[in-house]
């Protein structure tokens, strides 16, 4: 069977419902930080979330934010729309999907993209959202309210970004507004994904999402459909992240990594195949990127934190995405 069609076998699920689309767990296994707290200007609560989230990225990789101003009816009827796209056949989904554009907007076909070396392809589609001033959004009509949902939870999570930018330069010793600045009009993505049933024709060595780290400054991970999320600790072993109501996931990046010459590290993580392979998960992931000329240099008083010997040459943000895009199988 066809991959894409594989993946459309079992779009066709129950409507989606907002009255238990969560993880129940009230537990999380990474540190929690309320975005109230940093918006106290010159508060002992303030210098404590930054120290939190800035110890954070440097020891894991990853936190959880609550009280971040992004709406949660906003976020399930964003995932409402998704389903309603992806439930559409193959032959339809597919008239989104532009070669062109190297999978940064529109429509990616189920199999198409692998992690960083690990060939066999992740068991997911997905569909991306970015700025116009970059690339021509893609909008599909058979879903009338997708457009204007997705450009609504793209702005709410742009605007939260930039703030917690603003913590992490602070932390760093930086100038407030050093990060946040370099986003502006930045080619940041949001990525709508579906992972249907496992397909029993599917390589044994797919997973929904094979282990990788992510290209950008960070992400915000808006609270999944279910479980699923795993990150790798220091000694190898994996800790699974909850999907709790109301807690975007938030995680450094690649270029964030490199800027600030590892100090904030980049974690390795994975989404898992489930135990019940019948069921789907949907996910939405914010990729925060700089402009594209903006200059991935690492700090100097990071380089000076970290040793005093920059680890990573020159390069910029344009040039960096284009070399990850080609490794993950979305641009030639």
């Amino acid at each position: 069977m066809d991959p894409v069609s594989s993946a459309a076998q079992f779009s066709s699920a129950e409507p989606f419902s907002s009255a238990e689309p969560f993880s129940s767990a009230p537990w999380q296994t990474i540190p929690v930080v309320d975005l109230q707290d940093f918006l106290a200007e010159g508060s002992a609560q303030q210098h404590r979330f930054v120290k939190t989230v800035g110890q954070a990225l440097e020891e894991i990789g990853f936190f959880a934010i609550v009280n971040h101003g992004i709406d949660r009816e906003l976020i399930q009827s964003a995932y409402q729309a998704a389903q309603e796209f992806f439930a559409l056949p193959p032959e339809i989904k597919l008239t989104y999907e532009d070669r062109s554009l190297k999978g940064q907007r529109g429509f990616t076909r189920f199999g198409q993209e692998h992690a960083k070396d690990h060939a066999a392809p992740d068991l997911k589609e997905f569909w991306h959202v970015g700025r116009e001033i970059h690339l021509p959004n893609l909008h599909p009509t058979e879903v009338p309210a997708f457009q204007s949902t997705m450009q609504q939870l793209y702005d709410q999570l742009d605007h939260c970004a930039a703030q917690l930018l603003e913590a992490c330069a602070l932390y760093l010793g930086e100038p407030r507004p050093l990060l946040r600045d370099m986003i502006g009009d930045g080619d940041t993505i949001l990525r709508v994904i579906h992972y249907p049933p496992i397909p029993a024709e599917a390589d044994p060595a797919s997973v929904r999402s094979a282990p990788h780290e992510d290209i950008n400054l960070i992400t915000l991970l808006c609270e999944a459909t279910a479980d699923g999320l795993e990150i790798q600790r220091r000694d190898g072993s994996w800790l699974a992240i909850a999907a709790c109501p109301g807690q975007i996931i938030v995680d450094s990046g690649d270029m964030l990594q490199w800027l600030t010459n590892g100090r904030l590290r980049s974690t390795t993580h994975r989404v898992s195949n489930p135990a019940n392979t019948q069921t789907a998960r949907f996910s939405m992931p914010f990729f925060v990127h700089p402009r594209p000329e903006v200059d991935l240099t690492p700090l100097p008083n990071c380089v000076a934190a970290t040793g005093g010997i920059a680890k990573f040459p020159p390069i910029t943000a344009k040039a960096y995405l284009q070399q990850r895009l080609q490794e993950i199988g979305l641009a030639g």
